[in-house]
């Protein structure tokens, strides 16, 4: 009688003890269960890095057709050896070509000088909260508000399906101070462009189509700025601008033209719609 009231008091005491172990292993574990979703967070927060990691090469980056028809002087070239140096272009200097590539193109024709410039940027963001794109994006913003381009109008707000969302209401007047330099006084191309005596596109830019604007059907976002040098001495000149980012990467094309003839000045329409097809196949050949 005794033996059987002992065996059952000790596999109480067995069970305790067993019970407490499995107890003690649960909370454990549930702490590391409650440790882990922290680590997840973490590890997702981390930004994620861009689309492009290269940048092409920017002097081979414009085919010769295109050149042609941009640079009309390089035909009437009659040195081959002149001619191919002239299709060559001149790259912008670079510390590091995974980052930020150039290139420039200067060709005179009886007729007119005209001057070509191409950048890629690839925007890299050094802050693991935020992403390359998002990165680009703020670059691109500052790139177009120095650009000061028109408000656009109500109008033209709720036109979203046109080609041009930016553009000024076709009853404005241009203004001769609306628009400064084509880009951001830190890129390479302000040294083609004459802020002091540019002006707004005028003349034969008085359309709202012609007026600087935002881009809608060019990579992510886009812009075109219209920008004619005030009458004086020289011809005037006009420079067309087309920026657009892709992802990470932000390209800025910078067209000009100077007549040879006192009086005349470049058509806008011409130089716009040259500008924007080269940046059409800039984009695609980044997408590609």
């Amino acid at each position: 009688m005794l033996r059987k009231a002992y065996v059952p008091g000790a596999a109480a005491l067995l069970a305790a003890l067993l019970l407490g172990g499995c107890t003690g292993g649960s909370s454990s574990d549930s702490r590391a269960d409650n440790a882990n979703p922290g680590g997840s967070d973490a590890t997702t927060a981390a930004a994620q890095p861009g689309k492009y990691r290269t940048l092409p090469e920017a002097c081979r980056a414009v085919g010769h057709n295109t050149l042609d028809s941009l640079l009309p002087g390089i035909k009437q070239i009659m040195d081959v050896d002149q001619r191919d140096k002239a299709y060559e272009g001149q790259a912008t200097l670079t510390y590091d070509t995974d980052r930020k590539v150039g290139c420039r193109w200067k060709v005179e024709s009886s007729d007119a000088t005209d001057h070509l410039y191409v950048d890629f940027e690839r925007v890299v963001s050094y802050d693991n909260t935020v992403s390359d794109d998002s990165q680009a994006q703020s670059v691109f913003a500052t790139k177009r508000a120095a650009a000061h381009l028109p408000e656009p109008t109500a109008t033209e707000n709720s036109a979203s399906t046109t080609e041009s969302k930016g553009a000024s209401g076709s009853g404005s007047t241009p203004s001769p101070s609306s628009s400064s330099s084509p880009s951001s006084s830190s890129s390479p191309s302000s040294s083609l462009n004459s802020p002091s005596s540019s002006s707004s596109a005028s003349g034969d830019a008085a359309s709202a189509d012609l007026q600087p604007r935002i881009l809608s059907d060019l990579g992510d976002e886009a812009f075109l700025d219209d920008t004619l040098g005030s009458a004086g001495s020289t011809a005037r000149q006009r420079t067309v601008t087309v920026a657009f980012r892709t992802s990470n990467v932000v390209v800025t094309i910078v067209y000009e033209e100077q007549p040879a003839t006192v009086g005349m000045v470049p058509d806008s329409k011409e130089m716009q719609d040259k500008a924007r097809k080269l940046a059409a196949r800039l984009a695609d050949s980044l997408s590609g």
